[in-house]
């Protein structure tokens, strides 16, 4: 099962270069880029692990697709994604978020059902992956 978040995730994996013109696109909108990893992507799992510090005033979308590249050296068995930051007056929050790394195997989710007060029925969704501890999830 592939993991569906963000921004081109039915697309086919992007290659540096197409993480090179999103970037571009982020920057010369004058949006912040971070790489971020995790091997929790529960889509409620908004919060994943920074890598480095956000690229503040970075007029090169080259410096991002590096970033990336010692990121998947440190952490490619795990989920890295580019986000783009606009702190606008008025939107400040992302405006754009992306996968540029997978872990070879997404073991997927499973659905939760729990009956509660009366008729009320509650799901969840879990991570199959979140049975092992944290730093083993993934190769």
């Amino acid at each position: 099962m592939k993991l569906r978040q963000g921004q081109f995730s039915f697309l086919p994996d992007l290659t540096d270069d197409d993480i090179r013109v999103q970037a571009q696109y982020a920057i010369d909108n004058g949006w912040a880029v971070s790489v971020e990893y995790t091997d929790d992507p529960h889509p409620r799992n908004t919060y994943w692990e920074m890598w480095g510090h956000p690229m503040f005033d970075n007029p090169d979308a080259a410096a991002v697709v590096f970033e990336v590249n010692e990121c998947r050296k440190e952490h490619g068995g795990k989920y890295i994604r580019v986000i783009a930051f606009d702190a606008s007056p008025g939107w400040e929050s992302i405006r754009m978020s992306f996968i540029v790394n997978r872990p070879a195997t997404e073991p997927g989710f499973r659905l939760i059902r729990q009956e509660a007060e009366g008729r009320s029925v509650r799901y969840t969704i879990e991570s199959y992956a979140v049975r092992e501890p944290e730093g083993a999830r993934y190769a």
